[in-house]
């Protein structure tokens, strides 16, 4: 699949702005963070980079908590937490204390599948594109409730929106009572019509938990727009907080009975004036609280970099992410997972099969390896297997932040050919 430069289709794919162009990043902006110099990191959707007025930031958090730990705890804490709440409620699109602060979006996850009471013969219904953490801890759950997963298969590559809903869709069944599903998947970068398909789970009586943990940063948001039952995102990704900042969404209706999996020891203590909700995830025990409480300074410093502010910057990382699809596709003829019209600020392109036989890696393949150590070039290369599917596929994904620019595409299309040229010798 050959990709165009275009416009993002957005209607449907539950993304409620319109991207404006703007011009390519200055290579200046790159000195805004603390990557290592002379590394290409075409990365930034594993783990973020964090700028460093962001750092600092942070550090005045811990300073201030260290000055007098007490008062931090048991007296700013609660305020810092409202104000983070209504900050990133208002760049998420809902009201601040629908959200709880978690240590990333795995631990939501887990958090949000506890509450529920599965029995056996209930079907949860994820895609064969899901991030592994939320399938291992359903695969737990099922294994002490008797419940049961069901995958549906999307196709791969995918060619629409359509054919995503269509898979979903012919996956339920009279059974089936919670999905989990990604708005944005992680080994393929798929943007998936979320939308769509919160209305089929509303439709089928069906408790829908929406993985958004790479939206947030990547393409507008606005959960109370969307309304899924839950709603689980990162900060560290493409709102390059600090790491240790995920949250969860729960609207008001279901917060009643919704705790945290594990009880701080200020749990018990009676407060009518406070909802428990927000008493249980304010405090769940000591920890450093600062890189949550710092995702709005994320918020404001990422918002800012560019003219035109969030719009410009998801159109710019866009651009940038499709040219470099472009890149890697004319030097080495690499097939792209999906259409522009599914593609945020990540693309994933299937590689040749590895060498047979094991090698060492470091990483998830010894190609990364080989791109890190030789060509100081840093992306994701793993397996990816379709339902269905005789043997897994091998998948590299690039990402684009700002201080990504064209000649990084160029590099590594040009370690890339010298590197699987050297598989094949």
């Amino acid at each position: 699949m050959r990709l165009s430069l275009s416009p993002v289709r957005a209607d449907d794919l539950g993304v409620n702005a319109t991207l404006a162009r703007t011009p390519a990043a200055l290579p200046i902006l790159a000195s805004h963070w603390s990557i290592r110099p002379g590394l290409t990191f075409l990365n930034h959707g594993s783990y973020g980079a964090v700028p460093n007025v962001v750092l600092k930031h942070q550090s005045d958090l811990r300073l201030r908590m260290e000055q007098d730990a007490v008062r931090f705890f048991k007296v700013d804490l609660e305020n810092l937490m409202d104000d983070m709440r209504a900050r990133v409620g208002a760049f998420l699109g809902c009201p601040g204390p629908t959200l709880a602060p978690m240590v990333n979006a795995t631990v939501a996850l887990a958090t949000i599948l506890r509450q529920e009471a599965f029995r056996p013969g209930d079907e949860i219904l994820v895609t064969d594109h899901e991030y592994m953490s939320g399938i291992n801890e359903l695969e737990r759950i099922c294994a002490a409730s008797g419940a049961r997963i069901v995958r549906a298969a999307v196709p791969f590559p995918a060619s629409s929106p359509d054919e995503v809903v269509h898979a979903v869709q012919s996956a339920i069944s009279p059974r089936t009572r919670f999905m989990m599903v990604s708005w944005i998947t992680s080994a393929t970068s798929l943007i998936f019509p979320i939308r769509q398909l919160i209305a089929l789970g509303r439709q089928h009586g069906i408790t829908t938990l929406v993985d958004g943990t790479h939206a947030p940063g990547q393409i507008p948001v606005d959960i109370a727009d969307l309304n899924p039952d839950y709603f689980v995102g990162s900060g560290h990704k493409w709102l390059s907080a600090p790491k240790g900042t995920g949250f969860l969404y729960v609207p008001a209706e279901r917060q009643a009975n919704f705790r945290p999996v594990c009880l701080s020891s200020r749990a018990h203590k009676v407060r009518p004036e406070r909802p428990l909700f927000l008493r249980d995830f304010d405090y769940m025990g000591t920890d450093d609280y600062s890189g949550i409480l710092s995702v709005p300074a994320a918020i404001d410093f990422m918002g800012s970099i560019l003219p035109g502010g969030w719009n410009a910057l998801y159109t710019q990382n866009h651009d940038l992410v499709i040219r470099g699809v472009q890149v890697l596709q004319n030097a080495l003829g690499l097939p792209v997972c999906g259409p522009e019209s599914m593609i945020g600020t990540m693309a994933t392109l299937i590689l040749p099969d590895p060498p047979a036989g094991a090698r060492p890696t470091k990483y998830d393949d010894a190609l990364q390896d080989a791109l890190v150590d030789r060509h100081g070039v840093v992306v994701p290369i793993w397996q990816f297997q379709p339902l269905g599917a005789t043997k897994p596929l091998r998948v590299l994904r690039i990402s684009a932040q700002v201080y990504n620019s064209i000649e990084d595409y160029h590099r590594l299309a040009d370690a890339l050919a010298e590197e699987l040229t050297r598989e094949q010798a």
